[in-house]
Parts: structure tokens; C-alpha cells; sequence
């Protein structure tokens, strides 16, 4: 059941992600987080560097659209920046956004990456419907008080992740978490999933 939890690639941040060798596997679709993936939380202003990004990756032909769980304003401002298309409010782990994603991108999961840096968001909602996920580092420590309390379940997950040989051991460093806590944590985060993804979880399904 962990498993579903479980990356494809774990990379520091978006500018380790090899994009030829994205393009080389079939992948014409990005699907990315924004909060502490392209901009760092509650902050508004955008990197440069992301900008070329974002830009470099269209000249190579991949099609991009951010899906964030963030307010409309805040998500719809920074992808007209990018010229990208976007969805907000997404509800992430939920199917609705990642297939809303995949009508506008018009490709199918299996030419489509997630690209973020929450499993039981981007990486969990991405795996439920078979699509490529790539986990990178959060580029901030700031996050909101409900991702701080969600993360400390995240931290036991890759932790477990680790040992089952899923994820590198340096992804898994430093985030280990005592059972006792991890129960108590897995309970709380799981009382704000939403059913569909309960339901698929509790049937094995990705």
C-alpha cells in the first residue's frame, strides 16, 4: 500500500530535472505544483531562474500547466508571468485536477510528468492516475500550518520508502519519525483526504 506514496525520481529542485531525458521516455506534459516548487510559499515574487525554466522547457515542445492548491489570484497571477496555463483551489490528492490537467495539456498519463514537492499532493494524486512523478525538495522551510503537520507524515513515509529500497537513502535523511507520533499524524492528514482518494487508497488502486 506504501507504494503509492512512492516517487519515480526524487531530484533537489526543478533545475535537476533532466528534461531530454524526459522527452526521451515520451513525455510531451508537465503538470507542476506551485508553492515551494516554482516560487517559494507566501512569496511573490518569481525567480528569473524559474522563468528560463519554464521557458526552456516550452522551447524543447513540452506543454505546461501548473496545478496548485492555492487560491485563484495567487495561482492565475504568477502563471500569467509564465504564460502557462494553470488550475487553483485543485484539491490535490483528488483525480479532478490532474485529469482537468491532462484535457488542457492534451496528452495522455503516459506522456505526462507531476512535478512537486508534497507526496500526499502532488506525488500521491500523480500516481493515482499512473502519470510520471518527479519529488523535489520544498525550496522553503516557510509553509502553511496544515503542510507543516502534513509534512511531519510525509517524513515518516519516505523514511519507510527508504528502508523498502523505493527512494534514496540521502531523500529519506533526517526524516525519521517515531511510530508512536507517525500514527497519530497518518490519522490527522487522513481525516482531510478527500473520499475518492480514501477509496482508492483502501482498494490498492493507484
Amino acid at each position: 500500500m506504501i507504494e503509492i506514496f512512492c516517487p519515480n525520481a526524487c531530484v533537489n529542485s526543478i533545475f535537476d530535472i533532466n528534461l531530454r531525458s524526459l522527452r526521451a521516455r515520451g513525455i510531451k506534459g508537465i503538470i507542476i505544483d506551485l508553492d515551494n516548487t516554482l516560487v517559494e510559499w507566501d512569496n511573490e515574487e518569481l525567480p528569473e531562474e524559474v522563468q528560463e525554466w519554464v521557458r526552456n522547457a516550452r522551447k524543447m515542445g513540452f506543454r505546461i500547466c501548473i496545478a496548485s492548491n492555492g487560491l485563484k489570484d495567487r495561482v492565475e497571477s504568477f502563471a500569467r508571468q509564465l504564460k502557462i496555463p494553470a488550475i487553483s483551489k485543485a484539491v490535490k490528492p483528488s483525480k479532478r485536477p490532474f485529469l482537468e490537467a491532462l484535457r488542457i495539456l492534451r496528452t495522455s498519463p503516459a506522456q505526462t510528468v507531476v512535478v512537486g514537492d508534497q507526496i500526499f499532493t502532488d506525488i500521491w494524486g500523480g500516481n493515482r492516475l499512473e502519470l510520471y512523478t518527479i519529488l523535489i525538495s520544498p525550496m522553503s522551510d516557510r509553509e502553511a500550518v496544515t503542510t507543516r503537520v502534513v509534512r511531519k507524515v510525509e517524513n515518516g513515509v519516505v523514511s519507510r520508502l527508504q528502508k523498502k529500497g523505493l527512494i534514496p537513502e540521502e531523500v529519506a535523511r533526517g526524516k525519521r519519525v517515531k511510530a508512536r507520533r507517525l500514527r497519530r499524524l497518518i490519522k490527522r492528514a487522513w481525516s482531510w483526504a478527500s473520499e475518492d482518494a480514501k477509496s482508492d487508497l483502501m482498494a490498492g488502486r493507484r
